[in-house]
């Protein structure tokens, strides 16, 4: 059992921690006050190669696997760009999969190659607002009109959608009640994201205000059959592919996250002199600040054994799941220790550490909630009964 990162590991990681210098806490703070999408940032990644990491090389990818995936993700967190920089990138990562394993080559050819050299971005379509994690019966829907599929519905939190090009939109081709099961009928398109038929309306948000998030309204979308990806009504199940390392990969984000802000705290501990000693002599600042890093330490075992056991295509859902619940509860809890051994002045802007703790959030909500994390494992681990 070796827990090194590999030589070829420890140089993506080197790599990204230096690629990231040049954006600096400044520059997310700024972003974090005035919003607008990190471009610099994303194209120093395209022009580096990054942004096809666990995509195939011959369109472009470096053709690696969710291992890596999550070292770099984990270090552009913890570089202290915490979710403003990680989601700007990650659907690079875990949104295409379903295209590389059932898309056709000219597919391939035409949507991975342009998503890699940052020509272009997507979005990803699935949530919708009266459906929330019940994927099944959203309601948006593709009916053939003999020459394209006209689609209409709606889409809740989709990410980037101000900045896309492309989405992946998932949506019925077959009414609900005429399926033999209730995930049959569900079609995954990846296609123009035409907004001569999709209103866009940014949500605000309490953090991570330089990526955006919005509502969709879709009216009447031409979408063409080769836009379709596999075979008509299999889409949620191809959407299955991508759910386990989108988990892996959020658990790293929360852990990077977490880090930078113990990384903070702990300097501040050592530099903040009250009552003729430094803070964090104290134990009351001491020990939850060393709790905190040891439950980071452990989660980010779980999740690179999640990791291990996806790329080694071996089951891993119960890992994958557990490292991102645990994750996203331990990168909070560092986050909030960050803030209150600054006291008062975590609550200020300046000392970034209230902005990881707005940002932590996201990976305590999604992509899964909590609760349905805890379900899972319920269930497929423990063998109890379906409680809901």
């Amino acid at each position: 059992m070796d827990f090194a990162l590999t030589d070829q590991q420890q140089q993506i990681k080197d790599s990204i921690v230096k690629l990231c210098e040049n954006f600096g806490p400044d520059y997310w703070l700024e972003r974090d006050n005035e919003g607008g999408y990190p471009e610099e940032f994303y194209q120093a990644m395209a022009k580096d190669g990054w942004l096809g990491i666990a995509m195939p090389e011959e369109y472009g990818g470096a053709g690696l696997g969710i291992t890596e995936a999550a070292i770099m993700l984990q270090a552009i967190a913890q570089s202290g760009a915490a979710l403003s920089g990680a989601s700007a990138i990650h659907i690079n990562v875990f949104g295409p999969h379903p295209i590389v394993v059932h898309g056709t080559p000219e597919q391939k050819q035409r949507w991975l190659v342009p998503l890699i050299k940052g020509e272009e971005k997507a979005c990803f379509g699935v949530t919708e607002p009266d459906a929330g994690l019940n994927t099944a019966a959203i309601k948006t829907r593709a009916v053939w009109d003999g020459d394209k599929y006209v689609v209409n519905g709606r889409k809740m939190w989709t990410t980037t959608a101000q900045e896309a090009k492309k989405i992946l939109l998932l949506a019925r081709t077959t009414p609900r009640e005429e399926c033999k099961r209730r995930m049959d009928g569900i079609s995954l398109f990846y296609t123009d994201l035409n907004r001569d038929h999709v209103e866009i309306r940014e949500i605000a948000k309490m953090g991570r205000k330089a990526v955006d998030t919005n509502a969709l309204f879709i009216d009447n979308l031409p979408v063409p059959k080769e836009d379709l990806i596999g075979e008509e009504g299999k889409g949620f199940y191809y959407l299955l592919d991508g759910l386990n390392p989108e988990r892996i990969l959020i658990a790293a984000e929360a852990i990077g996250i977490g880090r930078v802000a113990l990384d903070r705290a702990a300097r501040y501990a050592r530099e903040r002199v009250v009552f003729d000693r430094p803070i964090g002599q104290n134990q009351g600042i001491q020990h939850p600040l060393a709790e905190a890093w040891a439950k980071l330490a452990a989660v980010e075992a779980l999740m690179f054994k999640a990791a291990w056991l996806y790329d080694t295509g071996q089951p891993c859902g119960a890992e994958a799941n557990a490292a991102k619940y645990l994750a996203g509860e331990f990168g909070f809890e560092a986050c909030e220790r960050a803030v209150l051994t600054h006291g008062g002045m975590g609550y200020a802007k300046e000392f970034h550490v209230e902005r990881y703790m707005r940002e932590i959030m996201i990976a305590r909500i999604a992509p899964i909630s909590r609760e349905l994390v805890l379900s899972y494992l319920a269930e497929r681990v423990l063998d109890l009964p379906k409680s809901y």
